[in-house]
């Protein structure tokens, strides 16, 4: 399963905000964006001061900042894009929804790990199940779309293990979007709602993906 491998910090500089992609380190001085406001590369600081920005590069920084803010590579992306498009409703809000409901986000939004991109590691090691009608099953599928009713659980095995157990105090001071419910005693959350676009607090333009991939 093709991933970013390089320092995401540098994705950060690039769009010229914070992404929130290194958990505690971007609320402290040593964000990248706190150091270095201006675009990565020998000449970024000189880039950023002469740069105009046309329509087509608006709608692509926005395209690529929702990509790097979700941890999804292009061609996901775009088959994302095909199927909120297909759907009732603004394309844009349902795209974010589609990306909402993912796995890894789910279990990130529930305050088990610190950034989307540990979340996918902790689901890629199978350490959560998803209980979907009374039938629990093991998902390390990251991509994985939860739906309403949905539980989400840390498996029984993983529970004793030192991160979950430092976990544990952590989450009794995590507060989930309106659309989960967390048990922290039981460590699991539960759906339920799809998110709405009020649900999703990132600032982001998605009418400006849909005008990219309109074009």
């Amino acid at each position: 399963m093709a991933r970013y491998t390089d320092a995401v910090c540098k994705l950060c500089r690039r769009e010229g905000q914070k992404l929130f992609l290194k958990g505690e380190r971007c609320l402290g001085p040593k964000c990248a964006i706190e150091r270095r406001n201006y675009p990565p590369g020998i000449h970024g600081r000189r880039a950023a001061a002469r740069r105009k920005v046309s329509d087509y590069g608006m709608q692509l920084r926005e395209k690529q900042k929702v990509r790097r803010i979700y941890g999804v590579m292009e061609r996901q992306f775009r088959r994302y894009f095909k199927e909120a498009a297909r759907r009732k409703g603004m394309t844009g809000v349902t795209l974010l929804t589609i990306l909402e409901r993912r796995l890894d986000n789910v279990v990130y939004r529930l305050g088990f790990a610190d950034s989307r991109a540990q979340a996918r590691q902790l689901v890629r090691h199978g350490h959560f199940e998803v209980v979907r009608k009374d039938k629990a099953r093991k998902t390390d599928i990251p991509s994985f779309q939860v739906d309403p009713g949905d539980v989400i659980a840390v498996r029984q095995g993983s529970r004793s293990k030192p991160y979950f157990k430092e976990r544990l105090q952590l989450l009794e001071q995590a507060t989930p979007p309106a659309w989960l419910t967390l048990d922290v005693n039981n460590m699991r959350g539960t759906v339920l709602r799809e998110p709405t676009r009020e649900d999703i607090e990132i600032p982001l333009n998605e009418q400006l993906i849909v005008e990219y991939y309109s074009r």
